[in-house]
């Protein structure tokens, strides 16, 4: 797994080298690219290392992989997991529960937290491939939690570390920078809901800003200092990469490669375009690499940051002109969440579970969300399956990977009884859909003639048909909002 060995390099680094080396050294082509907390972090981790296995913290040792280094790094995963343990046991505790005793199966608070714990996507980016997303997911969902029980400063401080641990969480930024400002700065609305002026409190902003100030003074002081500010900063944000991942993540610029395929291919066959002239098609074949698009015009990252831009603007707008408390907090950070997956430049398919992990505490609340859950989970964590592609891992991954649709299916429905099933029969017949590409991208492929040929197609179908999925939610999910801004507020 190539994630374990970015994250062995990265405890080599910080460990045998002075901090004014850690974001020059390039001996591994997994250099370090995480904000400075996290490399404090995996200092931190390098010195319980050493007691396991001295060499795995030597920089030159590349592709070292003992038993006691595996067995390391395994551990530390599963430790710092404890961090989203005790998150999700302060989410189940914000749930509004239903009136009458139901049994302790069937409460909100309990369905929350095996979506949360179980959540398939987190298992197998976690667990089974190898990363530190639990332990930051912790940070996330605490501090939603904290915004839902109205410790504002609380919150802002969570999601200060969490930032300099993860910059990828830049993606739902906006929301906490909005709603903190409205919310917290501005202590009182008028009566008809819009913005008191009048109300704005300097010192609540003041309060803010030192604590959000502070965390960043932490831990971009020290490289500040020393001059490597803009070294740090192009390690961060390396936009040589190109438009989509090595696997495409299922969103808008996926299906805009696709368009762009079938339209040279349609050109080509009506002799509208030459062949030759063409740019070398650099078709993924897992690599990280430049995408040129040969009828489409090409897309640069200012495009991709003006369209999400664009894409969280109404969400953002809505909690600023009808904030609609914590709540409406939470669904302007589901849309920034999916609106930078959707347009974002270089998008990983993981960030998926950005929104799918703080919707779920939403889908155990309300109906109309649980049936927008269904759809972006399901699809979401089928789009992960590319990232486990060893044949001896089939079985696990479909086999967690149908518990967790099955319990989320009837777990949701019991919760949500009621005539009308949670999902539209369109929206079942697409889900059922995921069952054909599994079984044609999984089993049929890889027997077939085609694996020489066309050794990416499993991986365009399946991000195809997922994108259309993760879209569709989106939507949907901007739909539920502005309609619930038509209504007057319920107070």
């Amino acid at each position: 797994e190539w994630d374990f060995e970015v994250h062995r390099n990265w405890l080599a680094i910080t460990h045998s080298l002075p901090v004014s080396r850690w974001y020059h050294e390039n001996t591994s082509e997994w250099t370090l690219d995480y904000p400075p907390l996290f490399a404090w972090f995996e200092f931190g981790l390098s010195h319980v290392a050493q007691h396991f296995d001295r060499n795995m913290l030597l920089v030159e040792n590349l592709n070292y992989d003992s038993p006691a280094t595996v067995l390391f790094q395994r551990l530390s995963v599963i430790f710092t997991d404890l961090v989203f343990i005790f998150a999700v046991r302060e989410c189940c505790r914000c749930v509004q529960e239903q009136k009458g005793s139901r049994d302790i199966l069937n409460r909100p608070s309990f369905v929350l937290a095996v979506l949360l714990l179980w959540n398939f996507g987190l298992l197998i980016v976690d667990h089974i491939h190898f990363q530190y997303n639990g332990f930051l997911f912790g940070f996330l969902l605490l501090s939603v939690a904290k915004h839902l029980q109205s410790r504002h400063l609380q919150g802002a401080l969570l999601f200060a570390l969490l930032l300099n641990l993860k910059h990828i969480y830049l993606y739902v930024a906006p929301a906490y920078g909005i709603y903190l400002l409205r919310s917290y700065c501005f202590t009182q609305d008028n009566k008809d809901g819009s913005i008191s002026w009048r109300s704005f409190s300097p010192l609540r902003l003041i309060a803010l800003g030192s604590i959000v100030g502070s965390v960043c003074a932490l831990s971009f002081g020290p490289f500040i200092a020393m001059g490597q500010l803009p070294q740090v900063l192009s390690r961060l944000f390396p936009f040589k990469r190109g438009l989509c991942h090595a696997y495409w993540a299922p969103n808008i610029w996926a299906l805009y490669n696709i368009l762009d395929k079938v339209l040279v291919t349609l050109g080509v066959r009506l002799k509208l375009l030459q062949e030759a002239e063409l740019p070398r098609a650099s078709m993924t074949g897992g690599l990280v690499q430049e995408f040129q698009h040969s009828v489409l015009p090409s897309i640069t990252p200012s495009i991709t940051l003006v369209c999400t831009l664009l894409s969280i603007l109404p969400a953002a707008a809505s909690i600023w002109w009808r904030p609609g408390g914590a709540r409406g907090f939470l669904r302007c950070l589901l849309l920034c969440a999916l609106g930078s997956f959707m347009f974002g430049w270089h998008v990983h398919e993981k960030a998926i579970l950005i929104a799918i992990l703080p919707l779920s505490i939403l889908a155990v609340e309300s109906r109309e969300d649980a049936g927008i859950f269904l759809v972006l989970t399901t699809t979401g964590h089928y789009s992960l399956f590319p990232l486990i592609f060893t044949p001896a891992e089939l079985p696990i991954k479909a086999v967690l990977m149908l518990m967790f649709v099955i319990y989320s299916f009837t777990a949701l429905r019991k919760l949500h009884s009621g005539p009308v099933s949670l999902l539209h029969p369109l929206e079942s017949v697409y889900l059922l859909g995921l069952v054909v590409v599994a079984t044609a991208c999984e089993i049929v492929f890889p027997l077939s003639p085609w694996q020489q040929k066309l050794p990416f197609l499993p991986l365009l179908v399946t991000s195809v048909y997922c994108s259309v999925g993760v879209t569709y939610s989106f939507l949907r999910l901007y739909v539920s909002l502005l309609r619930r801004d038509e209504k007057p507020k319920q107070l």
